[in-house]
């Protein structure tokens, strides 16, 4: 025996559609009108509860009634290239002329007895977010070959040794302009030294009796001795300035 045909009236009579952005919650609409002289019992399902909350989800509906009924879509992550299978379905059945429990009716129903019909469910983007995300994902594509390329792979292992090579000469350079400081601090010192000795050695002669001839022999040598020091100084602060 066949299916009993839909007594309700559905709009929309095939397609439910939510239109986006779906990071919020998003709702889509159901109408169902009764053009019968009797009662009729309905009752919403769908493929994908946990992702739909409807309300009424049944009811009952007097004779030439009608009700609308909210479909709320929750928020999630939208993908246009997935395949959307989310459906719905409305059952009906009228309702008897006795009293009874609407529980117990819908478990002891006989499918013989019962009227449906399917929906499907269509997700729509807005026009610019269509737009803005069909751009990007053209980007994506353009980028995607360059990246996975073999010549992109060579370029980018080069660019890493260069990198790697110049981080080395810094290192290296840091540590000789380190070395330089050093023997500069050494160099100040010993010239330090030096002329506090020689500051002696003429403190230490000048009580004595002046000798012309040992006054006019140790003098250069004590300016050749500062003047040696003086240009290594400078050869060495040379080279680290270079």
């Amino acid at each position: 025996m066949s299916k009993q045909e839909q007594v309700l009236q559905i709009e929309p009579q095939n397609e439910l559609r939510f239109r986006g952005p779906f990071n919020v919650p998003v709702t889509s609409y159901m109408k169902l009108t009764n053009p019968s002289d009797k009662k009729v019992l309905f009752k919403i399902k769908t493929t994908a509860p946990k992702k739909y909350c409807v309300r009424p989800n049944s009811g009952i509906l007097d004779a030439h009634s009608n009700t609308e009924i909210a479909i709320c879509l929750q928020p999630f992550v939208f993908d246009p290239n997935e395949k959307n299978k989310h459906k719905f379905m409305v059952q009906t059945v009228f309702a008897p002329d006795e009293e009874f429990n609407l529980e117990q009716l819908w478990r002891e129903i006989s499918p013989e007895q019962l009227m449906d019909s399917k929906l499907k469910c269509v997700f729509e983007l807005p026009v610019d977010q269509n737009e803005s995300q069909a751009s990007v994902q053209e980007e994506v594509a353009k980028l995607s070959p360059k990246v996975t390329s073999p010549t992109s792979t060579t370029a980018s292992s080069n660019l890493e040794a260069e990198l790697e090579k110049a981080a080395a000469e810094v290192r290296v350079l840091r540590e000789e302009e380190s070395i330089l400081r050093q023997d500069n601090l050494m160099l100040k010192e010993e010239i330090l030294r030096l002329k506090h000795l020689l500051g002696d050695s003429v403190e230490t002669s000048l009580p004595r009796k002046y000798n012309p001839s040992v006054q006019t022999q140790n003098i250069p040598v004590a300016y050749i001795a500062i003047g040696v020091i003086i240009a290594v100084f400078g050869m060495i602060l040379g080279k680290f300035i270079l």
